[in-house]
């Protein structure tokens, strides 16, 4: 698992109504029983950092206080730096308690000359967890070295500091531990880091239910990148929608707003040139190239794959129409564009045309179809009629994987699938019926695709959007709200939630 996922799962968790307050409690319980059963007795000495990491280790002091250890909290840092809003109420329970005669010593470190020799049967690193990156600053790192040094039993919680959560490897120093209590599931960094710093791992279930994997929530959107100061134009993005008609204009204008407002830097429209000042009118942000004809066809395929090669993501279908011409031009398009290893997405007309065995062996693609759209595209004689869900997502799962790439099936739940993995998403609402609400879900799997992130990430990121937008212009309009009008939402409904409380 990698720290990005467990950061997701950790606030879906809360957006499913488990406070971060109550894993915290759960992971430091989990610490000193971990400690308990390893020794009997004795002195503990947790040193802690200003994240959910130190957190941990505050919440680890009250349990085995409780057991009966004489417990010591080394705070590498002044109080009010603490970042974590649950570590910062646990820190604020032990100041109570110091009072009390339990045998409690806290110390606040506010440079490694204050850090003195350690006379302790156990220490526990509870500093930096999956935080780390890069070198470390003082006084954390004069803390590793003289925890290090310690001939006492050394536990890391979740992560040894120092570690690099994702890849394993050491920068600097870091804690080299006897025993590491991980949290809910092992960490990608733990399973390739060199056993001399992680000692024993152990997993603990701190009560983050598996759905909170599944479903998307607002931890999802932490997967969006933070943009860098230096960043230029179209650095951010690039998306190009193949679409329109003569007599469809709407379609690939809806997704190409929809892309915009979602992050995209810049979105070309081909299109049929009578659909070129229809699509203009929507928004001078929209780049629009026509082609001479009322629908797409094989001339038009030259100036188009120029096009697709100067961008991130190609956007097909919106609004095309289903002339045969345009079958058999989106069939050749889809290859070429294959040819030049560009992703993909497929949505509405596309889905019609575009034929399976030409694009089944290609991992690259995302398909956005409804149930109907699903049910031609993989020749299916009759719906699936399954009234368990579960076993409804297993039937629709494995008719997904007749092809490399992802599908993302739309409905009152959204099902996402490609290969083993599954996610699902309940955002939405029945306002969303209204026409050019999956242009917009198109659109904005593109741009967050052509942002950076995965296929499976970008495809239930944007369920979640999509659906969040729809649900927040029904709280303004209610049901009589139109797709234009819910693209104004997507930037609110992108959110990012506070990850000052998370597991850092």
């Amino acid at each position: 698992m990698r720290p990005i996922d467990m950061m997701v799962a950790d606030l879906n968790a809360e957006y499913l109504g488990i406070p971060r307050l109550s894993l915290m409690e759960n992971a430091g319980k989990m610490v000193a029983q971990e400690i308990n059963r390893l020794v009997d007795s004795g002195r503990v000495t947790i040193f802690a950092g200003t994240g959910g990491n130190g957190g941990d280790g505050f919440v680890a002091a009250r349990h085995l206080l409780n057991i009966g250890f004489k417990v010591e909290v080394i705070l590498l840092a002044h109080p009010s730096r603490i970042r974590s809003k649950e570590a910062k109420k646990n820190w604020e329970v032990l100041e109570k308690m110091e009072v009390s005669p339990v045998p409690l010593e806290l110390k606040i470190i506010k440079d490694s000359s204050q850090l003195k020799p350690l006379n302790t049967d156990v220490v526990v690193d509870a500093i930096l967890g999956t935080g780390i990156k890069g070198r470390l600053r003082e006084p954390i790192r004069s803390a590793i070295r003289l925890i290090n040094g310690s001939d006492a039993l050394k536990v890391a919680v979740d992560i040894p500091s120092g570690v690099e959560p994702e890849t394993g490897e050491v920068v600097d120093v870091a804690v080299e531990a006897d025993y590491t209590v991980t949290f809910h599931r092992m960490k990608d960094g733990l399973r390739t880091a060199d056993p001399t710093f992680t000692g024993e791992i152990i997993v603990s279930d701190i009560g983050i239910p598996l759905m909170c994997e599944i479903f998307t929530g607002p931890g999802d959107l932490l997967r969006l990148s933070k943009r860098k100061s230096s960043s230029h134009k179209g650095e951010n993005g690039r998306i190009l929608i193949i679409g329109g008609s003569a007599k469809y204009s709407g379609a690939p204008a809806l997704a190409g707003l929809a892309a915009l407002k979602s992050g995209a830097d810049l979105v070309a429209i081909a299109c049929p040139e009578p659909a070129t000042v229809p699509i203009k009118s929507y928004s001078p942000d929209l780049i629009v190239k026509g082609f001479p004809g009322d629908h797409i066809n094989i001339k038009m395929l030259k100036g188009m794959l120029k096009m697709a090669g100067r961008v991130d993501c190609v956007l097909i279908g919106c609004g095309s129409g289903l002339k045969p011409e345009t079958e058999d031009a989106f069939n050749i398009l889809v290859q070429e564009i294959m040819n030049m290893e560009k992703p993909i997405v497929i949505d509405a007309d596309g889905l019609k045309l575009i034929k399976k065995d030409t694009i089944k062996d290609y991992p690259n693609i995302i398909l956005t179809p409804h149930e109907g759209e699903f049910r031609e595209f993989f020749s299916l004689k009759s719906p699936i009629v399954i009234k368990d869900f579960k076993e409804k997502v297993t039937a629709y799962h494995s008719i997904s994987n007749n092809i490399r790439g992802l599908v993302l099936l739309k409905g009152p739940v959204d099902m996402i699938f490609q290969g083993e993995k599954v996610r699902l998403n309940t955002t939405g609402t029945p306002g969303m019926t209204v026409g050019g609400t999956g242009d917009c879900l198109a659109g904005i799997t593109a741009s967050l695709w052509a942002q950076g992130l995965s296929p499976m990430d970008a495809a239930a990121l944007a369920a979640f959007i999509n659906g969040r937008a729809g649900e927040l212009a029904e709280e303004e309009y209610g049901y009589g709200f139109t797709a234009s009008e819910m693209i104004d939402f997507i930037p609110k409904a992108m959110s990012t939630p506070s990850t000052t409380s998370g597991k850092n």
